[in-house]
């Protein structure tokens, strides 16, 4: 398989604890997990997320139980070849926990500790990887390492895996800078100094992801975990949660921006009541409609009582007429009674014009007085 397929890949995790059966019974409530046994060893059981694998679970091995090893969940880095990065991670001040074990039809792997004491496991894969190494629910998104000098942790691991600097924040007074990692450009997790108060030794957080990360602090809590650290707001949008497991195993919920938007199942509610509003709203313009168009309903019925209206009116002109020709007829009648009153000529004559001798006497007069 080529290098860059496989090196620095984050390819498998796996759960050693006292008790697996409880184990599975609390990650399946907290992650959304299922379990089903693994068809090699019945022993080994698998979580499984739609039907495909997400990590291990097993008891915690005698021999680590014998080296005071805690339960603690394991992280698998994949490399081309195990034996030459174990050897390197030894030359680099690294040991070798577990030499490299073929494990059948599966790969071979070795347990490496950094030099900081963080423990993870070196793996090289019988087959290719399967995917495109994007996390989806149920998968792990970040990986986190807690150690006591985090800069020289990551020229460890830039030696063994070729990670790169990926960018950098400070965390705040005394807390010092969040060093984040990937290959390719892509983040895959980040690095960090523990502050003093953290007991427990440099140690690998893997984040499984989880469709809330506040629904799944609650689980833990009511599942007899403990959560140390959130639910809280990261940069970018995105909600963790650092948790213990009633094993004390350390381990941390990681929910994207848009999924924790969604409170899982109110906000889609919400989402879906004001999509519906808009449809309620044509409902009722849809029925608004044909009350518009009930109008010119309203118009064609008055048309009979404006027909009505004018038959009336023929009807009171017809009336009418007749009332004028009766008062007519009634004028005349008394019009006939009535003597006709004789015109004065005498009277009218004088007035329209003096006759021809007055005027004459008139003009005489007026060339007297000019003279």
């Amino acid at each position: 398989m080529s290098d860059a397929a496989v090196r620095g890949r984050f390819v498998w995790h796996e759960l050693m604890t006292t008790d697996p059966e409880a184990a599975a019974a609390f990650y399946t409530r907290v992650v959304g997990w299922t379990t089903q046994a693994w068809q090699q060893n019945p022993s080994y059981s698998m979580f499984v997320a739609k039907g495909v694998p997400m990590a291990g679970l097993m008891m915690l091995p005698e021999d680590a139980k014998a080296m005071g090893a805690p339960p603690s969940w394991l992280t698998y880095i994949g490399t081309p070849d195990v034996d030459q990065t174990a050897r390197l991670a030894a030359a680099l001040g690294g040991a070798v926990v577990k030499e490299p074990t073929d494990i059948p039809s599966v790969g071979r792997f070795a347990v490496i500790a950094d030099p900081q004491g963080a423990v993870f496991a070196a793996f090289t894969p019988a087959q290719g990887p399967v995917g495109d190494g994007k996390p989806t629910l149920g998968d792990f998104s970040w990986h986190e390492l807690a150690t006591t000098d985090s800069q020289a942790a990551f020229a460890f691991y830039e030696r063994l895996f070729g990670w790169e600097r990926t960018g950098s924040m400070d965390m705040g007074p005394g807390l010092g800078t969040y060093q984040m990692y990937g290959r390719g450009g892509v983040a895959m997790g980040g690095m960090y100094d523990k502050p003093a108060s953290m007991s427990a030794p440099s140690h690998w957080l893997p984040y499984a992801m989880v469709a809330d990360s506040k629904q799944a602090a609650e689980t833990v809590r009511r599942l007899g975990g403990q959560v140390w650290n959130g639910p809280m707001e990261v940069p970018g949008g995105d909600w963790i949660a650092m948790c213990l497991d009633p094993h004390g195993v350390r381990f941390a919920v990681h929910s994207l921006k848009s999924a924790a938007r969604q409170e899982p199942a109110a906000a889609p509610k919400k989402t879906a009541k004001s999509k519906t509003k808009p449809k309620a709203k044509a409902k009722r313009r849809a029925k608004a409609k044909p009350k518009a168009k009930a109008k010119p309903k309203a118009k064609a019925a008055r048309k009979p009582v404006r027909k009505k209206t004018a038959k009336l009116r023929k009807v009171s002109r017809a009336k009418a007429g007749r009332k004028k020709t009766a008062r007519g007829g009634a004028a005349k009648r008394r019009t006939a009674r009535k003597p006709a009153r004789k015109a004065k000529p005498a009277r009218k004559a004088s007035r329209r014009r003096a006759p021809a001798k007055s005027r004459a006497r008139k003009g005489a007069g007026a060339k007297r007085r000019r003279r």
